[in-house]
């Protein structure tokens, strides 16, 4: 058996990743993806702390958290092609163009 300190770990692995790619990328898909693997980190912790005590609120929470990034996804992919459409690119900057 796995101890939660692992997953843990794992888990604050993974949410400094995107929160480093979140902060240093100017693509805004990147920046997408970024926010996602945040998101999985936290589902992550979820579902550990779960299974350390032996409830299952923490894995319902974790798919509400799932339904909302992929509500996520969709808009920011929504935007992403409403920004390629405007300027043939996706820099992060540019997005003060859809404003207008």
């Amino acid at each position: 058996m796995v101890p939660i300190v692992h997953f843990l770990y794992f888990s604050f692995a993974m949410f400094l990743i995107g929160a480093a790619g979140v902060l240093l990328r100017r693509n805004v898909l990147i920046v997408l993806m970024s926010v996602e693997l945040m998101l999985n980190a936290g589902n992550i912790a979820l579902v550990a702390f779960s299974r350390m005590w032996g409830d299952q609120h923490g894995q319902v929470l974790a798919m509400f958290t799932i339904a909302v990034a992929a509500a996520e996804a969709a808009v920011g992919l929504a935007i992403v092609v409403s920004l390629f459409r405007a300027k043939n690119g996706t820099d992060i900057d540019d997005l003060s163009l859809l404003r207008d």
